[in-house]
């Protein structure tokens, strides 16, 4: 595969990012883009390994070896090929996978993995450049109707599959525009939206139905479902945020992360105008709750909203900066990630607990923190303050980036009556079904919050399932 002694040859290099003090007066994609012969370079490292871990470790199970050996090659149209053969969306993975596949290369036992996710979105965009990607109209219609309910990359996944087997399939969303949190949480220096509506055009033009400001549960019941349809799936995602339920929590300035990224999407889209943002850090001192991905595209988001200083606090330890003995290659590598939102300036801190909100004229105007210690009790890890270590952080503006717990459960799902699992999740079965005859669901309403990957996988298989229902119904 590629080169055998690709990786002794030629070292890795990333295409990086724009510079910080270009990208942050912009909403534009921050990441760079290599040439095609650099980028043919870099597969070229890709090595003919015994056991193929990134591909072990890939959600959907992409065929890495052997699409960097067609792009090495140059033959681009085939690489693509056998990349879409196994992931409806490489331009979204592309941008966005945290890259597990990288993390399990077996470069990266010396830290030089295969710059895997950069060729994946650059075979992809070639591909569009060049008109390799065109509609795929089934050729045969089974007279069969499905509906999915949710337009994120699960909903889209599944969409997409069960259209190409010829089914009906309207997909239903309940916001202006298709694409879920794709659309609306993700920044767009992260994902530009004309990569959605590009490839929403193609699932259209291939007879896929979109139709959006439509709500399950309120402009539409399950029984009409039911009457209308032959199969119905849900992905809504886990759209319930975790909540911090402590003193001062009502005040002003207090917001769920997700409510501030969609409003700045909308003002980015044109549907808002940004004097109409009702949450704007502009010349305020922010406060992010929350370590994660969510809590950095808020720190970036704040940053080109220009507010006067960005903190994010996170009550877990610091990562390691290098693989610890009990967290060994090929797993995924749990040390210190720095995205390109904290390049742009942000001050991060680890094992602190909010403790109260205080306000001025019911007005957030700072957080009472307080250190805590982690301790490994009989494999079990407990927190306890540091006695003493309370203090006060300015802050006129708290985001609350702490995760999602599981669906939104009002409406489609409680007047479905649909079970729900012990972290009121939708229960379903190893076939994807629900305890509801006609009603599959997949994604982040049925495993809680992940990634984009892993919604892509699962509404890849629920759309095998439902395909294998129909054909026996």
């Amino acid at each position: 595969m590629a080169d055998i002694t690709g990786f002794l040859k030629i070292k890795r290099k990333e295409a990086g990012n724009r510079p910080v003090n270009e990208r942050i007066r912009d909403h534009s994609e921050v990441e760079q883009i290599l040439n095609s012969e650099d980028r043919m370079l870099q597969a070229s490292r890709c090595m003919e390994c015994g056991i193929p871990f990134c591909h072990w470790s890939c959600p959907v199970d992409n065929l890495i070896p052997e699409w960097n050996d067609l792009l090495y090659k140059g033959d681009w149209k085939a690489a693509y090929q056998r990349l879409s053969a196994t992931n409806n969306f490489p331009e979204f993975t592309g941008r966005i996978c945290p890259a597990s596949c990288e993390h399990a290369c077996v470069l990266n036992i010396n830290k030089e993995p295969v710059t895997i996710r950069e060729n994946e979105v650059a075979i992809v965009e070639h591909a569009f450049a060049e008109g390799y990607i065109k509609p795929v109209i089934p050729e045969i219609r089974t007279g069969k109707k499905v509906a999915v309910i949710g337009s994120g990359p699960a909903g889209m996944a599944a969409a997409d599959l069960l259209n190409q087997a010829g089914h009906t399939v309207t997909l239903f969303e309940k916001d202006n525009k298709p694409g879920g949190l794709l659309r609306y949480g993700i920044p767009d220096f992260k994902l530009c939206k004309d990569t959605i509506d590009r490839r929403i055009s193609l699932m259209e033009k291939e007879g896929v139905i979109v139709r959006t400001l439509v709500t399950v549960g309120r402009d539409i019941s399950p029984e009409q479902l039911e009457k209308e349809f032959d199969a119905i799936c849900i992905t809504i995602g886990a759209g319930h945020p975790r909540d911090l339920p402590i003193n001062g929590r009502d005040l002003n300035g207090v917001h769920f992360a997700m409510d501030f990224l969609k409003l700045q999407n909308r003002v980015n889209s044109g549907e808002l105008d940004s004097s109409d943002n009702p949450i704007s850090a502009e010349g305020k001192k922010v406060v992010v709750i929350g370590g994660g991905d969510t809590g950095s595209d808020c720190v970036g988001t704040s940053i080109r909203q220009k507010a006067e200083k960005v903190t994010q606090i996170e009550i877990l330890p610091k990562p390691p900066a290098e693989r610890t003995q009990d967290n060994p290659w090929p797993y995924y590598g749990k040390v210190l990630k720095t995205s390109s939102s904290h390049e742009e300036g942000c001050e991060r801190y680890w094992n602190i607990s909010s403790v109260r909100f205080i306000g001025e004229n019911f007005k957030v105007r700072a957080i009472e923190i307080e250190d805590v210690e982690w301790k490994n009790i009989d494999g079990k890890y407990t927190m306890a303050p540091v006695p003493g270590s309370r203090r006060n952080i300015e802050a006129d503006l708290v985001l609350l980036a702490m995760g999602f717990v599981h669906p939104v459960l009002e409406g489609l799902v409680t007047d479905a009556r649909l079970d729900l699992n012990l972290r009121k999740n939708i229960k379903v079965d190893d076939n994807y079904k629900t305890n509801r005859q006609k009603f599959f669901a997949a994604g982040d309403a049925i495993s809680g919050a992940s990634l984009v990957v892993n919604a892509i996988a699962s509404g890849r298989k629920v759309a095998g399932e439902i395909d294998m229902y129909l054909k026996n119904n």
